[in-house]
């Protein structure tokens, strides 16, 4: 019996090209596109690369009648809303810095996915992540970094387990963007082309503080811009304003550079440091997951971890407790943390795990 497989299609080059593969390779495929953000958030962009407006429904289309398999729109928006783009508000009022992309993924992509897979019949869920997925000889999934290192997005992945692997297809893994491109051309796809959309899909105008000030206008907290020593430098109108490791936009004048070292939502204050005061000895990391819960039984566990998705990743050891905590050493002073953001674990090429950063620990 043919497998079919329900292909996740943004209207982008990388989920068409995901699809056409698959459809030549002889899968059953059905494509389906996802309504997410609501329709007037993005009418100021329409002048950019965007992803999941009405245009990018039109060209998910046409490669579906091009390839002649199914298509399907389905409208999550409510679900979004409440997952992704509340989260996103209340994360950033809380002091933290989110990342909606890392929360969208594991939140409602994925989750979705399988279930609208398992309602038709699917044997499988694909989209076009650059992402690997290996199996060895005992059966175990293993999460593994694209080949193209420019491109490879394992980072927002971390949170699949082995049974969701075992259902999951990546197809351009192996490939790199050129290839891609190269490939949609090939297919005669009008998409081949098409800029990356790079935006937060609900903040097309790249105002996120004030899309969390309209959003949540009656929970904003103002505070304090305070040095290391307890000095009051300045006040400002909300911590949602800043970030760990910020340095443009503080409103002070200290003649030298200062950076936003912590901030303090029990207060309100934002602590600012020289660039020298923002190394860490390591993280504590909630909501962790492991993509083979064996690796979980309390022993210390030789890592690389990234703390940002273009962030380098450096030499840890990773301690995980019960509760889904963990705490992440590094072998030497690591960078400044930002709370809210995903700390992903690898072991080479392979992603062990990941969680979001609680807080930082001293150096």
């Amino acid at each position: 019996m043919t497998p079919r497989v329900l292909v996740a299609m943004s209207g982008g080059v990388d989920s068409s090209v995901a699809a056409a593969i698959l459809h030549e390779a002889g899968y059953d495929v059905v494509g389906i596109a996802m309504r997410l953000a609501p329709e007037p958030a993005r009418a100021a962009s329409r002048r950019r690369a965007t992803c999941c407006s009405h245009e990018d429904f039109e060209d998910a289309r046409r490669v579906a009648e091009r390839m002649n398999f199914p298509f399907y729109i389905v409208d999550l928006r409510e679900d979004f809303a409440a997952r992704v783009m509340g989260n996103f508000v209340s994360e950033y009022l809380a002091g933290r810095t989110p990342n909606p992309c890392v929360m969208c993924n594991r939140e409602i992509k994925f989750d979705r996915l399988w279930k609208r897979a398992r309602a038709i019949g699917a044997d499988f869920v694909a989209t076009g992540h650059y992402a690997r997925i290996d199996r060895d000889d005992a059966g175990r999934f293993h999460l593994m970094r694209a080949a193209d290192q420019s491109k490879d997005q394992s980072y927002f992945l971390f949170s699949l387990t082995q049974n969701e692997l075992s259902r999951t297809l990546f197809p351009l893994g192996t490939m790199t963007k050129t290839e891609v491109r190269a490939r949609a051309r090939e297919l005669g796809l009008l998409n081949a082309d098409k800029p990356e959309s790079q935006e937060i899909c609900f903040v097309p105008d790249g105002d996120y503080a004030g899309f969390v000030e309209r959003a949540g206008r009656d929970r904003v907290r103002t505070g304090k811009i305070v040095d290391t020593t307890g000095s009051t430098l300045a006040h400002h109108a909300g911590m949602h304003r800043f970030t760990v490791g910020q340095r443009r936009g503080l409103g002070i004048a200290t003649g030298a550079p200062m950076y936003v070292r912590e901030i303090r939502s029990e207060t309100g204050d934002v602590i600012v440091a020289p660039r020298e005061g923002l190394s860490s000895a390591g993280l504590l990391a909630r909501e962790v997951s492991l993509v083979d819960a064996r690796e979980g039984s309390d022993a210390p566990i030789e890592v690389e971890v990234k703390t940002r998705y273009r962030q380098r990743a450096i030499p840890a050891t990773l301690v995980v407790s019960s509760g889904r905590n963990a705490e992440v050493r590094f072998n030497a002073r690591g960078p400044a943390v930002t709370p809210g953001q995903a700390c992903v674990f690898y072991r080479g090429d392979e992603v062990i795990g990941g969680g979001f950063i609680e807080k930082a620990l001293e150096a």
